[in-house]
């Protein structure tokens, strides 16, 4: 399992992801799960990956092929990024064609997510998620984020916090917080956690990082997250049992 996360606003993209993979307890390990295309001056172009790995892997091969060869259709020459999730989505139904039959037959579960964010020249930022079976949703004002892989954890947070006109770097910082928190509740996501923060109309990426095990400043926001958390907590009115407990009196009276 992994955890990815794309975040769109007014003034550019959030992309993070952790770096584990598992195949039980007692095989756990660590893959890029966050790719850069971009090609500087015309196109930024985010990728990210979850589900079977060898399905993920065999899709990159493909990407990566085609600009070597210099494909007439690849992620340097698509006039959108609309296009280009439809292409990635082909590219995932290749390698299903390739091998579901073999995964399927053994019981292996051959599905897998991908995220895509970036901007081309002419276009707006946009933010994609591509399914398993080649189709996608775009992210909105109304929904500016989207998950793939182990999401449950990190919603919350997301729900609460984000809006479309979320400062880019509280943005960032959300979603540090929110792979953090899948983090703790889940031993099959875990670092290194890799993040992008790309600034509308650059058209390069300018701010990347990947944060270790023992990060200083990973242990610190989580620390400091902790401790806000729990003073929220402590801050809680307590509940009024007094109170339901006389209404509920009532009700019975007056049932009576």
């Amino acid at each position: 399992m992994t955890y990815c996360l794309g975040i769109i606003n007014q003034s550019g993209l959030v992309i993070a992801a952790d770096s584990r993979t598992n195949a039980g307890v007692d095989y756990i390990s660590t893959y890029q799960k966050l790719f850069d295309f971009s090609y500087p001056g015309d196109r930024v172009i985010l990728v990210c990956t979850s589900g079977n790995l060898s399905i993920t892997q065999g899709v990159m091969t493909l990407l990566r092929k085609d600009l070597k060869t210099q494909e007439e259709s690849n992620l340097h020459t698509l006039p959108s990024l609309y296009e280009i999730a439809r292409y990635i989505g082909n590219k995932i139904r290749i390698i299903h064609d390739q091998d579901k039959q073999w995964l399927k037959q053994d019981g292996i579960d051959f599905k897998c997510s991908i995220l895509l964010g970036g901007q081309i020249k002419g276009e707006e930022p946009q933010l994609y998620l591509i399914y398993s079976q080649g189709n996608f949703i775009q992210a909105t004002p109304e929904t500016p984020f989207l998950q793939i892989g182990e999401t449950k954890y990190g919603k919350p947070i997301l729900d609460r916090t984000l809006t479309y006109q979320t400062p880019l770097e509280a943005a960032a910082k959300c979603a540090l917080l929110s792979i953090d928190s899948t983090m703790k509740s889940n031993i099959s996501v875990g670092p290194p956690i890799s993040m992008v923060m790309y600034e509308v109309d650059t058209f390069t990426v300018r701010h990347r990082l990947q944060l270790r095990l023992r990060d200083p400043y990973l242990a610190k926001i989580r620390n400091l997250w902790e401790a806000s958390l729990k003073q929220a907590f402590d801050h809680m009115p307590n509940l009024e049992w007094e109170h339901y407990r006389e209404e509920i009196l009532e009700d019975i009276s007056t049932d009576d």
